[in-house]
């Protein structure tokens, strides 16, 4: 393990926090029940868990560094930990003084090649942000520097002094927590910790390179080019590297600054429907994403005598998502499936996407969702505030068990996805209280249905234009069997080859007829709601080929 003593006493605190709750866990969950005393043990499990994650919440705040983060990245998964949990670590911030200056300048100055003064003008020794992983300070370039990079005003963020290593104890402690709750027959067969650990492990390795989140922010940048409602900062290169980086100073009305936005002229909920649609522009458009779209990290910025009076400006690229192609066609169908409030599509989508195992038993989950989209699908926040909390109440008593026994573990992809959907629901509601997601969605899920239309009959009419081919060739090449028979080119028996070979020849004809129908048809009628003349025009012309398909040949019978 590590050579330093505080390494060493770190990894053990947390193996025998670790330690000491499993131990509580087995005899609550796993011994108590096996002797008849169930109703004892659940009696106070909300208490008990309430109580670890208080403890927990204490722990990382003492320790500071990546468990922090831990709790943090913990507070999202839904899928992994009981809500008493959670709700408890929702307010788990970066609860952690700042380093000293000195620390911070020695750390950057070893980085950078040069003394402070030499790389900046001006840097305020105050910091403007204090997080578990590093730094942020205000500071002006020089004026060599600035004219290169064409801003003078910049923000130099800087790791803490000793975080990597911290991160590799950490690290090394969650790993050996992971194998130990692997032997544990109900958590492994729910939830694939070493996998969930990883995962964790490369989200934190990338957050501590800032080179990674230097290329983040121009790949953020370019997928916005020419387009006003979006800005990004600039990265100084020449004062950037792995443990330092420097960009410049967008600071403006923090997007939650409801008064801030009034006072500037502008009105909170336009800002709540322009951040929802640039969210989904990046999650159905891009493919690429801001994964923590939270107040600190992004502000609006008003644009006198611009194209627009005002865009968002976002920071903080430590943390993004990708859509993989498959992933985002699978994401589609979720989204479709939620618009059109169909509870057994959802299912086999999210099943599609990876969230629930294949063998898992999903008929009371269907029931489940239908009820759920029955009651309470296409309300807003402020209705779903309205709504009796013993409705709630009831339906998760009905449900809540249900959907916890079902073997599912969110990707790692999705779970950023439901992550910025969710911070971008609760920024939207605390700017505007009757802001309806599901308005923001809908237009989204509109247009994927149209495309998915689009494709059905595209398949149609590819498949009719084949099938057309084949028909068309076939005469030819029925005569050019024929012509060979005749000239005894082809061995036969059959004395009525000939009669056989046309008696064939009619049959496809009409078989491809029958197609063409079928295709023309249901490509007109999936078009007829968006394109009514043209899919009428499909659906009358389809009529030529049934002709064909039933009463051609009828007089040779």
């Amino acid at each position: 393990m590590a050579d330093d003593g505080s390494s060493r006493a770190r990894y053990r605190r947390i193996l025998r926090f670790a330690a000491r709750y499993m131990v509580q866990a087995w005899w609550y969950e796993l011994f108590l029940p096996r002797i008849g005393l169930a109703r004892f043990a659940a009696r106070g499990r909300a208490a008990r868990l309430t109580k670890l994650a208080r403890r927990f919440h204490a722990l990382a705040v003492s320790l500071g560094g990546l468990m922090i983060k831990v709790g943090q990245f913990m507070s999202s998964r839904l899928d992994v930990l009981p809500p008493e949990i959670t709700k408890e670590l929702e307010g788990l911030q970066d609860e952690v003084p700042a380093v000293e200056f000195d620390a911070i300048r020695t750390l950057a100055e070893a980085e950078l090649g040069v003394a402070l003064e030499v790389a900046y003008e001006w840097v305020d020794p105050v910091p403007v942000a204090a997080a578990s992983l590093g730094q942020a300070h205000r500071a002006r370039l020089v004026p060599a520097d600035a004219a290169d990079t064409g801003f003078a005003d910049v923000v130099v963020k800087v790791q803490r002094p000793g975080i990597e290593r911290i991160v590799e104890v950490d690290l090394a402690a969650l790993r050996r927590v992971a194998q130990w709750l692997s032997s544990v027959r109900v958590v492994r067969d729910h939830v694939d910790l070493p996998v969930l650990i990883e995962e964790f492990a490369h989200t934190s390795e990338e957050e501590i390179d800032y080179l990674h989140e230097a290329r983040n922010a121009v790949r953020f940048a370019e997928n916005f080019v020419g387009d006003p409602r979006v800005d990004a900062p600039e990265i100084a290169w020449e004062r950037t590297t792995r443990r330092v980086l420097t960009l410049a100073d967008v600071t403006a009305i923090k997007i939650n600054d409801v008064e801030g936005l009034r006072a500037a002229g502008i009105e909170p909920a336009d800002v709540a429907s322009e951040f929802a649609t640039v969210m989904f522009d990046q999650l159905f458009r891009d493919g690429y994403f801001h994964a923590d779209p939270h107040p600190g990290n992004i502000f609006v910025t008003p644009t006198p005598g611009g194209e627009r009076p005002w865009r968002l400006t976002f920071i903080d690229f430590g943390m993004m998502g990708e859509v993989p192609d498959r992933l985002r066609r699978d994401l589609q169908q979720v989204v479709i499936a939620v618009a059109s409030r169909n509870g057994k599509q959802l299912v086999d989508s999210i099943r599609d996407v990876g969230v629930l195992l294949p063998s898992a038993d999903t008929a009371e989950l269907e029931r489940a969702m239908t009820a759920l989209f029955a009651r309470f699908g296409g309300m807003g926040f402020a209705e779903l505030q309205e709504v009796d909390p013993r409705e709630f109440q009831a339906f998760a008593r009905e449900f809540g068990d249900v959907i916890r026994s079902l073997p599912f573990q969110l990707p790692e992809n999705f779970l950023l996805i439901v992550r910025a959907v969710s911070l971008t629901s609760g920024m939207c509601s605390s700017l505007e209280p009757d802001f309806n997601m599901w308005d923001a969605v809908e237009p989204y899920a509109g247009q994927l249905i149209r495309e998915e239309r689009g494709n059905v009959a595209q398949a149609f009419a590819k498949e009719a234009v084949s099938i057309a081919g084949i028909a068309a060739r076939l005469p030819r090449r029925i005569d050019d069997v024929v012509t060979r028979a005749e000239e005894g080119r082809l061995s036969v028996e059959s004395p009525r080859v000939e009669q056989r070979i046309r008696s064939l020849e009619r049959i496809v004809r009409r078989a491809v007829s029958a197609v063409l129908f079928a295709g023309l048809f249901i490509g007109g009628a999936v078009l007829r709601a968006d394109e009514a003349v043209f899919g009428t025009v499909l659906m009358a012309v389809s009529v030529i080929p049934l002709l064909h398909a039933v009463f051609a040949g009828a007089g040779r019978r």
